[in-house]
């Protein structure tokens, strides 16, 4: 199939398209991972995105059940240099083509990935359009600049969990592929088991899978769901998830966040975050083009080390915004100053804006975890 990528600006991508045919609109970003092509794309938190894979051959060891993140893929759609037509790995179900067009991704290859993420880092991101049915590019670049901005979109209640549901590690569908991290608890003799709320913005299932590993009872809850529900579950201690778009528009799950602060610890990840800042007064903007990839320096600035992290976020927390007597700042991005961590100097909260979960990608910062666990077990006693 012909297709064509088509951006806000009127810049036009020509190559062959794989996956489903039709079309696809969203805005255009890229990720730098070499690895974990589909992890990226069943991540709840690129909905409304079409994502650019800087890594060069894509598709080449398949997909399996046990690398999803969610049970379908998110992404609007993705363009790659090439694209693999098999997969040579023991753990591949199914070959990369057919699992994008099983589930209506439109994939966009051989074009020259390599000028269309140098335009996205020289002009910021934007929206576009991939089209095998329509080869007129001014008709697409019309339609691309038609799609709704991300600016002051809430998607996390669209792709949030609608019903409460209790994650079973046990099961085979909730196993991880990773050898490195065990599907078992790893609680020490005489540890008891802690009941987490985890709110569902867009949540990975590596992120569930980490907090039972730390010896966590885990309810996922919907986005929406007020902190006055949450606290009648009696948790000890609610988690705050990942998830795409906007956070300033999630004023409910900002609410819920107040309501709970020092009532029950509280840790959050990427939008979860976003949420903490806003909640504890400061404000939020949008990047550039973004944060997306998994090898992103942040240095720990109670420790001093420097940790490898993935990231996969388009807008952060403004430092100058939060209440530097109430909240320290734990984290900073290395490679442009981003704020990249927080903990309230008195209450039992602290968030990172990148993910401490990355499956695959850097383990640097499991320890997040076994620190959420800390904090429950003192606020017990």
């Amino acid at each position: 199939m012909q297709a064509i990528l088509a951006l806000e600006d009127g810049r036009i991508f020509r190559g062959h398209g794989y996956g489903a045919p039709g079309e696809c609109q969203g805005e255009v970003v890229f990720n730098t991972s070499l690895t974990g092509y589909q992890e990226i794309a069943t991540d709840p938190s690129y909905a409304g995105q079409i994502v650019v894979l800087t890594n060069p051959q894509i598709g080449n060891y398949g997909t399996n059940q046990a690398d999803n993140e969610s049970a379908r893929p998110y992404i609007e759609g993705l363009i790659v240099r090439e694209f693999s037509p098999i997969s040579s790995n023991w753990r591949s179900e199914q070959v990369t083509d057919e699992y994008m067009e099983r589930y209506a991704v439109p994939v966009l290859a051989e074009i020259d990935t390599r000028a269309l993420v140098r335009h996205l880092r020289t002009h910021g991101v934007m929206r576009g359009v991939i089209s095998t049915v329509e080869s007129d590019p001014d008709a697409l670049v019309q339609k691309a600049r038609s799609i709704r901005k991300m600016d002051g979109t809430d998607l996390a209640r669209v792709v949030s969990t609608k019903t409460i549901y209790h994650f079973d590690s046990t099961d085979s569908r909730n196993q991880s592929g990773d050898p490195l991290l065990p599907n078992a608890l790893v609680q020490s003799e005489g540890e008891r088991e802690l009941h987490v709320v985890a709110y569902d913005f867009g949540i990975k299932q590596n992120i569930l899978r980490m907090l039972t590993r730390e010896g966590c009872r885990v309810t996922v809850v919907p986005a929406e769901t007020s902190g006055e529900d949450v606290l009648g579950l009696k948790p000890d201690g609610v988690f705050l998830s990942n998830g795409p778009g906007d956070p300033e528009p999630v004023e409910y799950a900002v609410r819920a966040i107040r309501h709970m602060m020092g009532r029950v610890p509280v840790f959050g990840i990427c939008l979860g975050h976003q949420l903490c800042g806003l909640a504890l007064g400061g404000r939020t903007y949008k990047l550039k083009f973004g944060h997306h990839g998994g090898n992103h320096p942040v240095r720990n600035n109670l420790t001093g080390k420097v940790e490898i992290t993935a990231h996969n976020h388009n807008f952060a927390v403004d430092p100058d915004s939060i209440n530097a007597n109430d909240v320290e700042l734990t984290h900073v991005d290395l490679n442009d100053q981003t704020l990249e961590g927080l903990r309230h100097k008195t209450l039992p909260l602290f968030s990172v804006q990148y993910h401490p979960e990355a499956a695959p990608g850097p383990h640097d910062s499991h320890y997040l975890f076994r620190d959420f666990r800390q904090m429950m077990e003192e606020w017990k006693g």
